[in-house]
């Protein structure tokens, strides 16, 4: 029987099942309901703005986009962001999706920080983007139907989410500082790295090997 949260449901399949055992299984509690959250909101948007994302890609796709500040898929440097990515396409592809629906997890995932281009892209992939906007920075907060809103939190609380995600944000990436070069996460070294300074495109752009 599908779960039924705010008027949201929950695709009802096995692959929902095991994603989402395996977020509470290797992420914190914090990031599980985090996870869930940028489900419920990801499909609040879509709504409002006529998008139909497939829904079990859409549910993937939150499960996996913070997996990567927790469980890195390799030894390999790479943003958080990229292993979350890679970790949900080899789940996909391991469940008998198609490579297309696990690229389009892939992207959702490892696009879901960059401002700007994701909201551009396939149903899923914005509607992931925007999830994680609202319920990290309180994107479209003030339009969400009150109802709606306390039935979610009710079931995923926030508690004292701002300060004990910005520490668990920083924690999955201070030790491989160079993947956040160019990209947001770089503000959140900067703030809680004493003595990090990122290096700045005009920088590189001066330094390069080119004469001129």
């Amino acid at each position: 029987m599908s779960e039924v949260i705010g008027g949201i449901e929950i695709p009802d399949t096995a692959a929902v099942a095991e994603a989402t055992l395996l977020a509470q299984k290797t992420t914190s509690p914090l990031l599980y309901h985090h996870s869930r959250r940028v489900y419920f909101f990801g499909q609040i948007h879509a709504q409002r703005v006529g998008l139909q994302p497939d829904p079990e890609l859409l549910y993937l796709a939150a499960m996996f986009h913070d997996m990567g500040l927790t469980t890195p898929f390799s030894d390999v440097e790479q943003r958080f962001e990229v292993d979350g990515a890679d970790h949900g396409r080899t789940f996909l592809l391991e469940h008998g999706f198609s490579p297309a629906a696990a690229d389009t997890v892939w992207t959702a995932v490892a696009l879901h920080t960059t401002p700007g281009i994701p909201s551009r892209m396939g149903a899923e992939i914005a509607a992931t983007h925007l999830g994680v906007l609202t319920d990290v920075v309180g994107f479209g907060l003030d339009g969400l139907n009150n109802d709606q809103l306390r039935e979610i939190l009710a079931v995923h609380p926030r508690g004292d989410f701002k300060r004990e995600f910005l520490s668990a944000y920083f924690d999955g990436f201070k030790a491989r500082p160079e993947t956040t070069n160019g990209t947001v996460n770089s503000d959140v070294l900067e703030h809680f790295l004493p003595g990090y300074r990122r290096v700045t495109s005009v920088e590189r752009i001066l330094g390069s090997a080119w004469p001129s």
